[in-house]
């Protein structure tokens, strides 16, 4: 029995080894990222702006920057975690902070107003669109149905074969606005992939804490007295005679 012991409390003690260290490299590995990921953001200095209160604003209102918020929340469908919204650390280097860049630039280029301008009277689809200056708003721009919705103004939603939509949307949804959103995603996926690699340095070493504990516990039992089992008859009285 002691020998067992001695074999179990070893294998768990040398697995709870393992797992510490794999967690100490999962969790190096994450403050790599992290520290890249933060240099990264520094370099380009793109940091998102506060009141004196502390309350995030979008050119310097605090209601600009709670639509922004309620469009992320509500139509995008993502878990704002206000935590990350550090007015005392304005970079933009958290899940939420590059998703947020994202939203703003999103709604700003749904809500902005783009002009075209027609040099001649042009026909389309049974329409004559005479020629002048025509200004839109994206959000406006879709089916009936998303534009009651609010969800109106993607670059679907916009008919680039019509004379004023067409070129309205090459102007709101530019190749600069293209590339912003990627590469703002592309930060979003790895500052959430840093996040998952230190959680999971934390289970590993929490793991093999408790395996090695486990393992230690078990040699230290078995370095106790092995002991004799006497089992004592529980009836003692003594026979009837002439048996």
């Amino acid at each position: 029995m002691r020998r067992r012991f001695q074999i179990i409390g070893l294998v768990l003690a040398v697995l709870g080894l393992v797992f510490l260290v794999a967690g100490g490299v999962a969790f190096a590995k994450s403050q790599e990222g992290y520290r890249s990921l933060e240099k990264f953001s520094a370099a380009q200095n793109v940091t998102l702006s506060y009141d004196e209160e502390g309350r995030l604003i979008d050119r310097g209102t605090p209601e600009g920057a709670q639509a922004i918020l309620d469009m992320l929340r509500n139509e995008w469908g993502y878990p704002v975690n206000e935590a990350e919204l550090d007015p005392a650390d304005p970079l933009v280097n958290t899940p939420t902070e590059y998703m947020y860049q994202m939203a703003t630039i999103v709604y700003h280029v749904r809500h902005g107003e783009q002009t075209v301008v027609l040099t001649e009277d042009v026909e389309y689809d049974g329409q004559v669109f005479p020629a002048g200056e025509y200004t839109i708003t994206p959000i406006e721009v879709g089916s009936p149905e998303r534009v009651a919705a609010g969800l109106g103004g993607y670059w679907t939603d916009f008919d680039r074969l019509h004379p004023i939509e067409g070129p309205a949307r090459n102007q709101a949804w530019s190749g600069t606005v293209h590339g912003l959103v990627a590469e703002l995603g592309v930060g979003t996926t790895t500052a959430t992939m840093v996040q998952l690699a230190t959680a999971l340095a934390g289970a590993f070493a929490g793991m093999g804490l408790v395996s090695l504990v486990a393992g230690i516990g078990f040699l230290w039992v078995a370095r106790g007295r092995e002991e004799t089992l006497v089992v004592i008859p529980t009836d003692t009285r003594p026979e009837p005679a002439g048996v």
